[in-house]
């Protein structure tokens, strides 16, 4: 459903699921990702399996295993026919530049030594980065399977390339978001900050908005913190949604970033709006955990997961 309309509070609360998807997952869907113009959506699920989607049908496209190394936080590179993903079999901590056209991978990337908990690729070139949980961030390129860089971090990370691809930002345990330029990384960051926050959170997971302007920053208790990436300030905190077991829960912007979409541990699906923190809508629909939420880049329509995937859409009669 591509559309230049506008979403609203009106048309967020009369969204509902256009198509849900039960049987496709015997496990969690541990990670999604839509492609750049948002007509497909890859999965990756904790029973070994990758499956694509086409958007405009609604429907599963191609359904691929990694029996031998499991899959977690599966990407789009900027080729519709390949991923990046990382192991999820604590054996093998290398990343994978796997082909969707023939199954069969094109890189390995190999270097951390300890679980991948977060990657982000670069929105204007090949490169892309990885934290780990051996406290490094690593920076790769598709083109060579030999790392590009490297930083020590205490604690467990996440990593965000900025929308223009030329600045990164990291955030680990100790509360704090350091900004550096990929030009002269290794001459440390140009920007560091601390979270006004009473006690350490585990980050999970940092996305920017399309302008650059805010960073979005889930944590695995039941605080997403909307902060200023100029100046640090913490903007706005989301605290209505279920975390009460440190799950590894998702939180994405509108493609206007007006509105906050998270999931939560009740299986519901809750939405803000970015800025004053008013609680918009909860949407219901799911069984379990909702661990995976994302908002098409480029279609009023929101893709949310826990073994099920559903697929959100405004009712016609709101547009």
């Amino acid at each position: 459903m591509k559309s230049t309309l506008r979403l609203t509070d009106n048309v967020v609360q009369n969204m509902g699921i256009g198509k849900l998807h039960k049987d496709d997952n015997s496990s969690v869907i541990n990670s999604m990702d839509f492609n750049k113009d948002g007509s497909l959506l890859i999965t990756a699920s904790d029973d070994e399996s990758i499956h694509l989607y086409n958007i405009d049908t609604g429907e599963l496209q191609k359904t691929l295993n990694s029996k031998k190394y499991g899959v977690d936080l599966i990407k789009f590179t900027h080729n519709n026919n390949s991923i990046i993903c990382a192991s999820k079999n604590s054996w093998d901590e290398s990343l994978r530049y796997l082909s969707l056209h023939d199954n069969k991978y094109l890189k390995y990337f190999k270097g951390h030594r300890n679980k991948v908990v977060s990657i982000s690729m670069s929105p204007i070139n090949d490169m892309f980065l990885s934290g780990s949980l051996d406290d490094t961030i690593r920076m790769w390129d598709l083109r060579t399977n030999v790392c590009q860089g490297l930083l020590r971090r205490n604690g467990r990370p996440a990593v965000s390339f900025d929308p223009q691809g030329i600045i990164f930002a990291t955030a680990v345990s100790v509360n704090t978001i350091k900004l550096y330029d990929l030009r002269n990384y290794d001459k440390g960051p140009f920007s560091s900050f601390s979270i006004d926050h009473p006690i350490p959170v585990e980050w999970t997971s940092m996305k920017f908005t399309a302008d650059g302007k805010y960073i979005l920053l889930s944590t695995k208790t039941n605080i997403i913190f909307l902060i200023d990436s100029f100046t640090g300030e913490v903007k706005q905190r989301y605290t209505s949604f279920k975390n009460d077991n440190g799950s590894v829960i998702e939180s994405s912007f509108s493609p206007d970033a007006q509105y906050v979409l998270s999931g939560s541990e009740d299986g519901t699906v809750h939405i803000w709006k970015t800025l004053t923190g008013e609680e918009v809508a909860v949407w219901g629909g799911h069984s379990s955990t909702v661990g995976r939420v994302q908002w098409n880049p480029r279609s009023m329509m929101a893709a949310t997961a826990c073994s099920n995937l559903a697929f959100w859409i405004p009712n016609d009669s709101v547009l």
